[in-house]
């Protein structure tokens, strides 16, 4: 029990430090559903509608995953 607690607490403390200025890039696209780490990464060639760049917390919370090529 004591292990799991330390793990969690561990992760938690980790996210945190996750930089609220690490930016990424997103097709704005109505299907698109992949973030990407830099703006001429190939998963983001076919995107025909305005490729915003924001931060990787938002794309997350939007529900957005990394690009496969980016993996």
């Amino acid at each position: 029990m004591k292990k799991a607690l330390l793990i969690t607490s561990i992760f938690f403390l980790t996210a945190s430090f996750i930089s609220k200025d690490t930016y990424v890039y997103i097709c704005k696209g109505g299907n698109s559903k992949r973030y990407h780490l830099v703006k001429n990464c190939r998963g983001l060639k076919r995107c025909s509608h305005k490729i915003e760049k924001i931060t990787l917390i938002k794309a997350k919370k939007v529900g957005r995953t990394l690009c496969k090529w980016e993996d």
